[in-house]
């Protein structure tokens, strides 16, 4: 299954063994400032636009590229899973992510945080000084 992360202004989508595969790549990248939109959808099928371009399409699992008039999109979805989906700005390499991903609401409010803080990834807190500390 696929794992998702923020890192820098980026968000990267690594993907399992057969997905990578099936999709031949073994992750995606795109900038935090392409993201239009995340969400969590609970219909695996209903994140399925446009036709199947490369990549492997067999009952229960779709990974690789799929081909629309408006561009490509990118899956990596298995039958029956809740997918974490990435709406993408013009100009990116797809018009969507879409993938399935063991917790899709942890992975959705880290992307959401990235989104909020102008792209970059959430750190620790910051400590406040001690009195030592202050000059």
């Amino acid at each position: 299954m696929a794992r998702v992360a923020v890192e820098g202004g980026e968000v990267v989508v690594r993907l399992g063994v057969r997905e990578g595969l099936a999709a031949r790549r073994r992750q995606v990248r795109v900038s935090v400032s392409a993201l239009r939109e995340v969400r969590v959808e609970r219909s695996w099928w209903r994140v399925l636009r446009g036709r199947p371009g490369s990549g492997r399409w067999s009952p229960g699992r779709c990974s690789g590229v799929r081909d629309r008039p408006a561009g490509e999109d990118f899956v990596a979805v298995r039958a029956e899973s809740t997918v974490l989906c990435l709406e993408l700005a013009g100009g990116a390499p797809f018009g969507r992510i879409a993938v399935s991903v063991d917790d899709p609401e942890r992975a959705e409010r880290e992307v959401r945080a990235a989104m909020a803080s102008g792209g970059a990834a959430p750190g620790p807190p910051e400590r406040a000084p001690r009195e030592e500390e202050i000059p």
